[in-house]
């Protein structure tokens, strides 16, 4: 064969293997392993389909969960009338009851407080008269009875003074350690594992679609940054919390205009409450530390009503609220009473309701059982 047929040859040959190439990507194609559109933003190749099987905990029919998926591809989708641009996709969450174990028997903060104080053998000769008596308030709803007035603002007090003059780490280490203390209503689960495992897979959902998203809690700041670590791929600035006041080291009762910090010094915690981050001030601190309204909010009870209606009212963009309600008994310590308060409240203020019970295949993970 001449040199000209072998180079006819070769492109022959070239041309059909090329050929055969495009008929089994089109195969492919057709059969369900193609692409969908690229996320522009980022340049990544990211398929409806995988984005919704990334909340693989909850169940197939979860009308909430249908909610939040139709929600989040109408406000990402470039081009459709929804579309928020990605600095404005702010999702607010709080934490006991949103995504975390409320109460067991009481919420984290305060059972840590009432360790504190009446068990743990470094400190509990030291408590105040004071502390003394929230822990007892904290005690009376551990065994059944009712809140006394005011102990949300009184727990803070004392969770300021007995933990007065620890550094930040000192702090978190304490709480690392009460995490590890098992959970008393459940098997094999501790203090820190109380994590809502189908909420976590919320904020990695929200997250892979670029929203930012903040923890906005009653709880202490420093103590819900501790709760956080390990169970929320969050930093600390995006963790907001109840307020207690800072000090240097050697400050003591001088006030801050009047005092410079010096060269080997540390910042300690100076004992004294500032302010409980709950219902109208979870609003007000939203924009003292985010300094815009959020597109998304999820909570669990009253205490997050006016973040719920502050996201979604005179919303320049689509917004939605999320209410959790307590109505599993068997897999968690729910309560069908207040779940049916809940189911109530998303009906008139138009919230969507997430029913523990029936939205959810695990709560805690199967390894997880209550007692």
């Amino acid at each position: 064969m001449n040199n000209e047929n072998k180079a006819v040859g070769f492109w022959r040959n070239l041309a059909v293997i090329a050929l055969c190439l495009l008929v089994a990507v089109s195969c492919l194609y057709a059969l369900g392993f193609g692409w969908s559109n690229a996320d522009v933003k980022t340049g990544t190749v990211v398929s409806t389909e995988d984005e919704t099987d990334m909340l693989t905990l909850w169940t197939k029919d979860a009308k909430a969960k249908k909610e939040l998926v139709n929600y989040v591809e109408s406000v990402t989708k470039e081009g459709s009338a929804d579309f928020i641009p990605v600095e404005d996709r702010i999702a607010v969450f709080d934490l006991d009851g949103t995504l975390f174990c409320e109460t067991d028997p009481n919420y984290f903060d305060y059972t840590m407080l009432l360790y504190r104080v009446t068990e743990d053998p470094t400190y509990k000769n030291k408590a105040s008269a004071f502390e003394r008596e929230v822990a007892e308030k904290i005690q009376v709803i551990n065994d059944g009875g009712k809140a006394a007035e005011g102990l949300e603002v009184d727990h803070g007090k004392a969770v300021a003074s007995a933990f007065k003059g620890m550094t930040l780490k000192e702090l978190n280490d304490y709480i690392q350690e009460f995490k590890k203390m098992p959970m008393p209503s459940y098997e094999n689960m501790t203090r820190g594992e109380g994590f809502y495992k189908p909420m976590v897979e919320v904020v990695e959902y929200l997250k892979a679609n670029d929203f930012k998203v903040y923890v906005v809690s009653g709880t202490d700041r420093f103590l819900v940054r501790g709760i956080c670590e390990g169970g929320l791929d969050l930093p600390a600035d995006q963790i907001i919390g109840s307020d207690e006041l800072l000090v240097a080291s050697n400050q003591g009762d001088v006030d801050g205009l009047n005092y410079v910090f010096t060269d080997g010094e540390d910042v300690v915690l100076g004992g004294e409450f500032l302010i409980k981050n709950l219902k109208m001030n979870k609003v007000t601190v939203i924009l003292q530390e985010i300094g815009q309204q959020p597109v998304l909010s999820f909570g669990n009870s009253t205490g997050d009503a006016s973040m719920a209606e502050f996201v979604t009212s005179n919303n320049p963009y689509k917004s939605l609220a999320f209410m959790l309600c307590c109505d599993d008994t068997e897999r968690e310590n729910g309560n069908e009473g207040k779940a049916e308060k809940m189911y109530n409240l998303c009906e008139e203020f138009d919230w969507v309701p997430v029913s523990m019970k029936n939205d959810w295949t695990t709560i805690y993970g199967d390894q997880v059982k209550h007692k």
